[in-house]
């Protein structure tokens, strides 16, 4: 994992080759690790680093916002990396103290909201719920889901995310082109139903190619959970063509569809570290927004010609 240490300082110091190997050290490691582990993991690098310079680091990158420190009830606090990883939450067993990750849109959005109300402006949020987990309940063994995994089933949950949404967009305009009698409205739907259909195509290609690299992918843990999903929006819009709609007013819910998805996907694009996941949102984003320019444009011309004809 490829990090540019030179624009990374500590608040007030000057870098450091040994804060720099236990940075490198620690961004190489998956899942959650101590303070006692990193210390021996650099040694295997550095056998001269001290113990304390370990420590000190440690708090250094939880500070920088390199690093997250969460506590499992281990009688100890363990550490993950921040860097290219997702900001999410933890799922923490009582009985076997091992954590499962998830992402909660509604958890984030009721915590900056709390937040705002108060004028507080937050650097790091913890959220750690504490029970018991299936396997330790049951008996019966599930494929985790931790620092290892997560990049790949956070990329995984986005293209099924954004596989739903390009089905439902596939549907809505499908419909829409069949009971709009405007020539060019008909066509401008006909083309984003192709589209969207080429689009479908695609995005199923790159989730086999996902699922290809983790054969428990399939079964691992939901770890985006989206209570609004944009699917929603088209699947609420094509209800409203079932009803009866004319032209101008498909290509206004067509309108609503496209800057309702695109703002989804946008917001949760950014505000997510570097990753596969994130880039898949914001593809989507453009994507989005193109077909919501095109809409605007369609809409617009057809007030125009409507205009002309009852002029005439």
């Amino acid at each position: 994992m490829a990090l540019d240490l030179s624009s990374i300082r500590p608040p007030g110091g000057k870098r450091s080759t040994k804060r720099d190997r236990i940075l490198n050290v620690f961004l190489r490691q998956e899942g959650h690790v101590s303070a006692d582990e990193l210390v021996a993991l650099v040694h295997r690098d550095a056998p001269g680093v001290g113990r304390a310079t370990v420590y000190r680091t440690l708090q250094w990158m939880v500070g920088a916002g390199l690093a997250r420190k969460v506590d499992f009830g281990e009688g100890r606090f363990r550490f993950e990396p921040s860097y290219r990883h997702p900001r999410h939450f933890h799922l923490v067993c009582n009985v076997c103290h091992r954590s499962s990750e998830f992402l909660s849109s509604d958890v984030e959005s009721l915590m900056e909201e709390i937040a705002a109300a108060r004028q507080f402006t937050p650097t790091q949020s913890v959220v750690q719920i504490f029970g018991t987990c299936e396997e330790c309940r049951t008996g019966r063994k599930t494929p985790s889901l931790d620092g290892s995994t997560t990049a790949l089933v956070f990329a995984r949950d986005a293209l099924r995310m954004a596989i739903a949404t390009e089905r439902s967009g596939l549907d809505f305009y499908t419909r829409a082109a069949k009971l709009t009698s405007d020539a060019r409205g008909r066509a401008v739907f006909q083309k984003l139903a192709a589209e969207e259909k080429e689009h479908l195509s695609t995005l199923q290609k790159r989730y086999t190619q996902l699922a290809a690299q983790d054969p428990n992918l399939e079964s691992r843990p939901t770890f985006l959970f989206f209570k609004g999903a944009a699917s929603g929006l088209f699947a609420a819009g094509a209800e409203q063509l079932r009803k009866g709609v004319d032209d101008q007013q498909a290509l206004l819910i067509g309108i609503r569809c496209e800057r309702g998805s695109h703002q989804f996907f946008k917001r949760y694009g950014e505000r997510f570290e570097d990753s596969e996941g994130k880039q898949i949102f914001l593809e989507f984003a453009d994507e989005e927004r193109t077909h919501l320019d095109l809409l605007i444009r369609e809409y617009r011309e057809l007030r125009e010609r409507q205009s002309r004809g009852r002029s005439r």
